[in-house]
This record gives C-alpha cells, sequence and structure tokens, in this order.
C-alpha cells in the first residue's frame, strides 16, 4: 500500500479525518512529520501500512469496550509483547462488560414489567411515567 494522506487513513479506518486527529491528541496515533512540498502546500503528512494496522487495533479494541487509557496500554504491551497483562486487561475489562450485562438485563426486565402492566389498562396515570418520576 503507498503513503496516503490523513483522509486515504480515514477512508481506509472507516473514520472521518477528526477522529484521526482525537487519536494523535490522545498519543493512540503517531502524527508523521510533514514532506516536503510547495511552497504554498506546506508539505504533507503520509502515512501507511502499520498507521492502518493501528487505527484498526484502536476501532476493534473501541468495540470491545476498552477505554481510550486502556487501549494505550494495550498498544504499549502489543509492542512489547506482555501477554500476561493484556490477558489480564481483557479479563478485567470483561468482569465489567459482565456487571454491565447484568444492570442491562436487569433495566429491560423492569421496563418490561412496566410496559405490561401499562398495557392492561388504559385507566389512571401510566405507571412508566409514575415510575420515573413524573
Amino acid at each position: 500500500m503507498a503513503a496516503m494522506s490523513i483522509s486515504g487513513l480515514a477512508k481506509a479506518g472507516g473514520v472521518g479525518v477528526e477522529t484521526i486527529r482525537f487519536y494523535q491528541r490522545k498519543d493512540l496515533l503517531p502524527t508523521p512529520e510533514k514532506q516536503a512540498g510547495n511552497d504554498l502546500s506546506g508539505g504533507i503528512r503520509r502515512y501507511g501500512e502499520e498507521d492502518v494496522r493501528r487505527l484498526h487495533f484502536i476501532r476493534a479494541a473501541q468495540q470491545a469496550g476498552f477505554t481510550l487509557e486502556e487501549i494505550r496500554t494495550l498498544l504499549s504491551l502489543d509492542a512489547g509483547q506482555d501477554r500476561a497483562r493484556a490477558r489480564a486487561l481483557a479479563e478485567e475489562r470483561l468482569v465489567q462488560l459482565d456487571e454491565k450485562i447484568a444492570q442491562l438485563e436487569a433495566a429491560r426486565a423492569s421496563l418490561r414489567q412496566l410496559a405490561r402492566t401499562c398495557a392492561r389498562s388504559e385507566e389512571g396515570p401510566c405507571p412508566i411515567l409514575q415510575s420515573f418520576g413524573v
């Protein structure tokens, strides 16, 4: 793959240019030096296959629910191949996800019960609105 502009990197990663810049500000993606250009352009930054790989890694880690700080740690582990620490981070994240899933399942069950109660009668105040304090 030939060197690409920031817009090419964004397209290859399925994100917007501002997302690339955000990741750069958060030190998740490196900001390459500008290559020499003419007097008007002032040069252009070029990105390569490693930048695309890193961007895909960041996006996949976000999809798995890792925070940006955790992703930064994972990226540093990626370079050092610290499998035990990477596994520990994944296991911690699994515990957090299990807790979140339990909360969401409880919320779903509660809302399902409220909807059933609401459907039983058209009389009086709405139990859904009442439960939310309206």
